[in-house]
């Protein structure tokens, strides 16, 4: 009974990281069980009986872990690559528009600056 569990368990893992596009709070809660999955598995050392489903266990374990990786690491290029276009497209404009681009800096600093002020006055 409860080696089918974890099968299904496994199973529906398998599908759900393969099918959906994971945020990265899921992606760490996902890391998160794997992470459980192993410590469970190495402090419960199996009798000689269940190496074979140990074994079995730990490759499935290792499969996931590999796949969860390729998807970070994927998460983590895109996600730089966005910043680096967004860094390259604000200094375009701020060349492209100096003087309003200081006009905004300035505005921000301001409020900024109001919004401390007066939080500090507050306390």
């Amino acid at each position: 009974m409860r080696r089918n569990r974890y099968h299904q368990f496994v199973m529906s893992s398998h599908h759900k990281s393969e099918t959906s596009s994971a945020s990265p709070e899921e992606m760490l809660a996902n890391i998160q069980k794997l992470m459980d999955e192993v410590e469970n598995l190495i402090t419960h050392r199996p009798a000689a009986a269940d190496n074979h489903e140990t074994g079995n266990r730990l490759a499935d374990l290792q499969d996931r872990l590999s796949g969860m990786a390729t998807r970070v690491k994927g998460a983590y290029n895109s996600a730089r690559r966005n910043v680096v276009n967004g860094a390259h497209q604000a200094d375009e404009t701020i060349r492209t528009h100096p003087y309003q681009s200081l006009a905004v800096a300035l505005g921000v600093g301001m409020l900024v600056g109001a919004l401390l002020r007066r939080s500090q006055s507050e306390d």
